[in-house]
């Protein structure tokens, strides 16, 4: 899958991870939208200049609108609960450190690509699948956000752009890891990756 899609997948992650209330999960990531949407349009923010600025905005909405434990949780599966508890803290820093290095300038060249809802999919009582495309000019891309309501408050717990999980991606990457080091190891091996060595 060419990076710029799994951009464009991250870029709708942002945008459907917007506080979503209980009812029903498309109406209100619909609603939302245009909370991040503001952010990457602002004529203000387009310099150069201003890129440190948006992404700033960006970040400070990313806490509101991940379930990072869960996140991360889900990533590691059967080996979270191998990381003791400051382990485990450090891992959601460093893997959400990852995920802004990894997609944030894909995020950031947002063209006004078209998106488009389609419906939501209730899995469970507290689990939803949010149905999209965005639609640039030479092919539509589905994307589909699983979503988990935690106390009163929809989030995105993993997103799947063309068939292709972020959670089960990174799922595989870090098991590899996990196969052959321990979590301490995993861990340095993470923050050498966050500072580009």
């Amino acid at each position: 899958m060419e990076r710029h899609f799994i951009g464009l997948g991250i870029l709708m992650f942002f945008l459907s991870t917007l506080p979503v209330y209980a009812g029903a999960p498309l109406d209100t990531v619909q609603t939302n939208v245009n909370k991040v949407l503001d952010v990457l349009r602002d004529p203000k923010l387009k310099a150069e200049s201003a890129k440190e600025i948006k992404k700033e905005k960006l970040d400070a909405l990313y806490e509101q609108m991940f379930d990072e434990v869960e996140l991360s949780r889900r990533t590691l599966g059967g080996n979270w609960n191998k990381l003791n508890p400051a382990q485990q803290q450090e891992f959601i820093h460093l893997y959400r450190q990852i995920l802004e290095k990894a997609y944030m300038d894909k995020i950031l060249s947002y063209t006004n690509e078209k998106i488009v809802f389609s419906k939501d999919n209730m899995l469970s009582n507290n689990q939803a699948e949010v149905q999209t495309k965005v639609i640039t000019s030479s092919k539509e891309i589905p994307i589909f956000y699983r979503v988990i309501l935690n106390d009163g408050t929809w989030k995105v717990y993993d997103v799947v752009v063309e068939g292709v999980s972020l959670v089960q991606n990174y799922r595989s990457q870090f098991n590899s890891i996990l196969a052959k080091n321990t979590p301490d190891q995993l861990l340095e091996i993470l923050r050498k990756k966050v500072k580009g060595q």
